[in-house]
C-alpha cells in the first residue's frame, strides 16, 4: 500500500491547479480518497469533535447490510438453474459459483455504467465525485432477474442516474429513489425481460412453462378469479417436480425463483439488524412498512370479496419484495420523509398501498415499487404537514 500511495502522490501534480490533467481532477480525487483517508481539514486551529462517520463510510455500512442477499442471492441462482436441469444434488460449491458467473457481469455492468456516468459528470461540473452509487450500484442488480439482458442494466442505469438523480443535482438531490428508478424504467420499457425466465426446466416442457412463469403473488392474484384457495394452490404448486417451492417456510427463505437479492425474507432482515444496529437506517419506517402491508392484509380479510383478499394477512410479508423494499428501498435517507413521526406515516402508506396495490391490479400484483416511488414524491409534503403541527403546538403552549 506504501508503494501505491508513493506512486499517487508522485502523479498528484499533474491533476492540480495549473497540471496538464487538472480537468481531470475529481476523477483522481475520487479514486485517491476511494484508496486511502482523505488528508483534509476544514483549516480551524485548535481541538475540535469529529464524528468517525463520513458519506463513504455510511455508503459502505449499507452496502455490507447488503451482502447476505448478494450471497444467497447468488446460491439460489445456482439453486434454482440446477433444479431446472433436473440435477438438484449439485454441491453447494456448484451451484454457487454459476450463481457467480451470472450475478457478477449484472454487477459489474451496473457498477461500470453509472461510475462512469458519475465521473463524467463530476468532470464537466467540476465537484467532487458523489459517493451515493456505492449504494445504488449494488442496489440494482439486486432487484433485477438473474437473466435480465446485460445491455438492458446499463440503459437502466443510465437512464435511472442521468434523469432521476443528476438532472436533480447530483446526491442529496433527487426526489426518487435511484434503484427504483431503473427497475421502473424496464419494466415499462421492457415488461417480458424484467419478469426473468431463467426457471426453466429443460427435460420437461410443461414443468417449465409452469415454473418460468408463475410467481407466488401471481399465483395469488390467479386465485382471486378462479375461487381457489391461495394457500393451498401455493403449497400445491410444483406437485412432482418441486412441490413445496411455494411453502411459507420456503417464500421466508427466499427459496424460490425471484430477482436476485429480494427473494428471502431472512436475509432482508439480517440486512435490517445491521443497519439498524450501525444507525445508517430508520427501524420506523422498516416497521410500519411491515406494520402497514400486515394491518392493510388484516383489514382485507375481514372484507373477503375473493381468495386474494382473504390470503392471511402475514403471507404478504414474505412474497414479493416488501421485505427488501422495506429494509433497503424505503430507508433511503434522501428521497424518505425526515421528520420521526413523518417517518411513521410514510412507511405505513408504503405497506397499506402495496398490498392494495397487489390485490385489486392483477396487472401488476407485485405493488411494493410503485408504493415508494408513490411516497418518495409525497414524503416532503407529509414532513411539511408534521412540521405545521409541531409549530402550532408549541405556539399553543407559548400562548399559555
Amino acid at each position: 500500500m506504501d508503494f501505491i500511495k508513493h506512486q499517487i502522490e508522485k502523479i498528484k501534480p499533474n491533476f492540480e491547479k495549473g497540471g496538464k490533467w487538472e480537468k481531470h481532477y475529481y476523477s483522481f480525487e475520487a479514486l485517491e480518497t476511494f484508496l486511502f483517508a482523505p488528508a483534509t481539514t476544514n483549516g480551524i486551529k485548535g481541538a475540535q469533535i469529529r464524528d468517525a462517520i463520513d458519506l463513504k463510510r455510511l455508503m459502505m455500512t449499507v452496502i455490507i447490510s447488503m451482502v447476505p442477499c448478494l450471497l444467497f442471492g447468488m446460491w439460489n441462482v445456482g439453486h434454482q438453474h440446477f433444479l431446472a436441469i433436473g440435477q438438484a444434488s449439485a454441491t453447494f460449491g456448484q451451484k454457487f459459483w454459476v450463481g457467480i458467473v451470472q450475478v457478477m457481469p449484472v454487477v459489474v455492468v451496473s457498477y461500470g455504467v453509472g461510475l462512469g456516468i458519475e465521473f463524467i459528470f463530476a468532470t464537466f461540473r467540476r465537484h467532487p465525485v458523489n459517493e451515493g452509487f456505492l449504494v445504488t450500484g449494488m442496489l440494482i442488480p439486486l432487484v433485477m432477474p438473474p437473466d435480465i439482458p446485460l445491455w438492458q442494466v446499463a440503459i437502466a442505469t443510465a437512464f435511472a442516474v442521468i434523469i432521476g438523480k443528476e438532472a436533480f443535482g447530483g446526491t442529496g438531490m433527487n426526489v426518487l429513489n435511484v434503484a427504483l428508478t431503473a427497475r421502473a424504467f424496464l419494466y415499462f420499457a421492457y415488461p417480458t425481460d424484467i419478469s426473468g425466465s431463467v426457471w426453466t426446466y429443460l427435460g420437461d416442457a410443461k414443468a417449465a412453462a409452469g415454473y418460468s412463469g408463475a410467481t407466488p403473488l401471481s399465483l395469488a392474484a390467479d386465485a382471486a378469479t378462479t375461487g381457489t384457495n391461495v394457500v393451498s394452490s401455493l403449497n400445491s404448486f410444483g406437485a412432482g417436480w418441486n412441490e413445496g417451492v411455494f411453502s411459507f417456510s420456503n417464500m421466508f427463505m427466499g427459496i424460490m425463483p425471484g430477482c436476485i437479492g429480494e427473494t428471502s425474507t431472512l436475509m432482508c432482515l439480517i440486512g435490517a439488524f445491521i443497519l439498524i444496529a450501525t444507525g445508517a437506517g430508520s427501524w420506523k419506517v422498516i416497521v410500519s412498512v411491515f406494520g402497514g402491508a400486515y394491518a392493510m392484509g388484516l383489514l382485507l380479510n375481514l372484507i373477503g370479496g375473493n381468495a386474494f383478499m382473504e390470503m392471511p394477512a402475514h403471507y404478504h410479508l414474505v412474497i414479493g419484495g416488501l421485505a427488501f423494499g422495506a429494509v433497503f428501498m424505503a430507508t433511503d435517507p434522501v428521497t424518505a420523509s425526515q421528520t420521526e413521526t413523518g417517518k411513521w406515516i410514510y412507511g405505513i402508506l408504503i405497506g397499506m398501498f402495496t398490498v392494495l396495490i397487489r390485490v385489486f391490479n392483477p396487472a401488476y400484483p407485485e405493488g411494493i415499487m410503485l408504493a415508494i416511488l408513490l411516497m418518495n414524491v409525497f414524503a416532503p409534503l407529509i414532513d411539511y404537514f408534521v412540521v405545521n403541527a409541531n409549530k402550532k403546538r408549541r405556539l399553543q403552549r407559548a400562548t399559555v
